[in-house]
């Protein structure tokens, strides 16, 4: 009961904002990644910087919000998502899915943002609120620009990335990838010619997966799969092209 408890917790706590219902099909990788994070929140507040990301937060009374950074150029709206966490007590339940009284809504909306590498210092950004540019009211920090709507800014302190890809004992690789908890997750490369059921990563923590391969010393490619689908590495910046024209991340063993 207790692995059925954390899968659907994993499903309850994104709540629907929009259209389209969010279901375990479609909780992105980030939420899941910072589930333990986001069970702490409280109440909507200023942009907080996590690990490699910053997490924003409104009020879930707004029908609708989105952020778009400066950097991109405003071109980009991100829609915010509802985080659902479970009721104090829910009460007793031994079926695979839970009662639907077991969540309710925390009064949050909240979006994560991995910070690119390429970004330094600071993050400007504007908030979409109920089809209103805004900036952020829970952020006291602003750039106003002589006319028109204020930027918000966060000033971003060094990052700490996590380690998705380094050496483990001598002469391996180790893989990381965070997914949903309960996931079946592969990784392929030049190193077993691309076969994408050969090596499958261990979930050793809610939502983490892991993998070491003992390999020659040379340089590989590789990427992951789940879902069904072709992953690259997102928090490894070296990716190249496969001779078959197909994009994958590069890691070499000394």
């Amino acid at each position: 009961m207790k692995k059925s408890l954390t899968v659907w917790l994993l499903i309850a706590i994104i709540g629907s904002i929009g259209a389209a219902d969010i279901t375990s099909s479609t909780i992105d990788e980030d939420s899941a990644r910072f589930i333990g994070h986001l069970l702490t929140l409280k109440k909507p507040a200023r942009p907080e910087v996590v690990e490699d990301a910053v997490i924003f937060t409104a009020p879930s009374t707004y029908r609708r919000v989105g952020i778009a950074f400066a950097h991109e150029g405003f071109g980009r709206v991100y829609w915010f998502k509802r985080l659902m966490v479970p009721n104090e007590n829910p009460g007793p339940w031994i079926k695979e899915k839970p009662p639907a009284d077991m969540f309710r809504d925390s009064g949050i909306l909240y979006y994560i943002y991995p910070v690119p590498e390429t970004l330094d210092g600071s993050l400007e950004y504007r908030l979409i609120v109920d089809g209103l540019w805004i900036r952020d009211p829970l952020n006291p920090d602003f750039r106003s620009e002589g006319s028109g709507i204020a930027r918000s800014v966060v000033n971003l302190p060094p990052i700490r990335r996590p380690d998705s890809l380094k050496r483990g004992p001598e002469g391996a690789l180790t893989f990381t990838y965070y997914a949903e908890s309960g996931s079946v997750v592969t990784v392929a490369g030049s190193f077993n010619a691309w076969d994408p059921f050969m090596y499958e990563l261990r979930e050793v923590s809610p939502g983490r997966y892991t993998l070491s391969l003992p390999l020659p010393a040379g340089t590989y490619q590789y990427a992951f799969f789940y879902r069904g689908e072709r992953r690259l590495d997102p928090n490894n910046p070296r990716r190249v092209y496969t001779r078959e024209g197909k994009a994958a991340n590069e890691a070499k063993v000394e």
